[in-house]
C-alpha cells in the first residue's frame, strides 16, 4: 500500500511497460508467486464478531460502515503519517473479519495503491472527506505493483479482508463513520 503522485504513477507505468515488453515468455518470479497466491483461498482469520460494548484493544479505534442493510463495525488500526501509510499491511498473512486498517492523508487528494509486499486481497475503499465512499477496489492482487487509483480526491482509505465489502452491501456512496471524517 504505496500513495503514489500522478508523476511517479506515469514513471511506473512506463517502466512496467518497459520491462513487459522485454520480459521472455517465462513469467518473472515475483509474477509466478502472485499467480499462486491468488489461486489460493483468501486467508480470513476467524473470529466471532465483538459487541458494539466491548473494549477496544490497544492500538484500535471503532470505524462504522453504513450501507442501505444496516451498520457493520470495524476495529481498525490507523496510518496516519508516511511510514505507516507506506507499510500499510504489508506480509500480514491473515486479516481478521472485523479488523482494518485506516489510513488519513490529512487533507484530500488523489492516491493510488499498490500491493506490493501485500500477501492477502484486501478491498480498497477510498473515502471522501465528508465519510462517503468514493469508489471500492474488490479483492485487490496480492503482490501486484499494479497502480489502484482512487479516482478522484479522498481524505482516507479503508483496507479490509477481500471480498467484505461484498458481504456487507458496501457501495460507493454509502458511509463511513469514525473522528477522521467531518460528521463522523
Amino acid at each position: 500500500m504505496f500513495r503514489m503522485t500522478h508523476g511517479l504513477r506515469a514513471a511506473l507505468a512506463a517502466a512496467l511497460a518497459l520491462s513487459a515488453s522485454a520480459c521472455a515468455a517465462e513469467p518473472a518470479p515475483a509474477a509466478k508467486q502472485a499467480a499462486q497466491v491468488a489461486a489460493a483461498p483468501t486467508p480470513v482469520a476467524k473470529s466471532a464478531a465483538e459487541p458494539a460494548d466491548a473494549p477496544i484493544p490497544a492500538g484500535f479505534e471503532a470505524l462504522e460502515v453504513v450501507t442501505p442493510t444496516g451498520r457493520t463495525r470495524f476495529l481498525v488500526e490507523i496510518a496516519d503519517d508516511e511510514a505507516e501509510r507506506n507499510r500499510g499491511l504489508m506480509y500480514r498473512k491473515v486479516m481478521a473479519p472485523d479488523r482494518g486498517m485506516l489510513f488519513d492523508f490529512h487533507a484530500p487528494r488523489e492516491v493510488a495503491f499498490w500491493m506490493k509486499n501485500t500477501l492477502i486481497p484486501l478491498d480498497i475503499i477510498y473515502i471522501q472527506a465528508d465519510g462517503t465512499v468514493l469508489s471500492i477496489a474488490r479483492n485487490t492482487t496480492p503482490l501486484s505493483e499494479a497502480p489502484i487509483p482512487s479516482g478522484g480526491p479522498i481524505l482516507g482509505v479503508l483496507e479490509l479482508a477481500g471480498g467484505r465489502a461484498a458481504e456487507i452491501g458496501l457501495l460507493p456512496g454509502d458511509k463511513v463513520v469514525h473522528r477522521m471524517f467531518q460528521g463522523g
